[in-house]
């Protein structure tokens, strides 16, 4: 393993509720080994990024009831193909080359499973997504 490899994996997080079995799917498998423990990784480079993306899109976000917030960042991921490539790309440039490889041959079904994670991890931060100026006064 070369040093780049090295070093991305040692400094993921382990995700310690992972189930790892045999009867499991090449893509559930690489959900759990590498997904995961990547997304959580970024998981603070994820949430800037869809802090930018709220005021670039003229802060709207901040007006709608949480209801609508999920719906929102169900729709940001899903729909704003620019967004989710970014959001891709943040995942996918800190796998192993081995890992990229994986990962190509079925990309498809695990950009699925990746934005999936995506966005259930914004939707579990979505406290962090208030008004600046809200959060200020705290």
């Amino acid at each position: 393993m070369n040093s780049r490899d090295f070093n991305l994996k040692s400094m993921r997080p382990e995700i310690l509720n992972a189930t790892i079995n045999n009867d499991m799917s090449s893509n559930e498998r690489f959900q759990n080994l590498v997904l995961r423990p990547v997304i959580k990784f970024q998981n603070d480079l994820l949430i800037e990024a869809f802090k930018n993306y709220i005021v670039k899109h003229k802060s709207v976000f901040y007006s709608f009831s949480t209801e609508k917030r999920l719906v929102y960042i169900d729709n940001a991921i899903q729909k704003d193909i620019k967004f989710r490539n970014s959001l891709k790309g943040m995942i996918i440039g800190v796998f192993t080359v081995e890992e990229y490889s994986i990962y190509i041959k079925n990309s498809s079904a695990l950009n699925k499973r990746m934005m999936n994670i995506v966005k259930d991890r914004l939707i579990s931060n979505i406290q962090l997504f208030e008004k600046p100026e809200l959060l200020k006064a705290v």
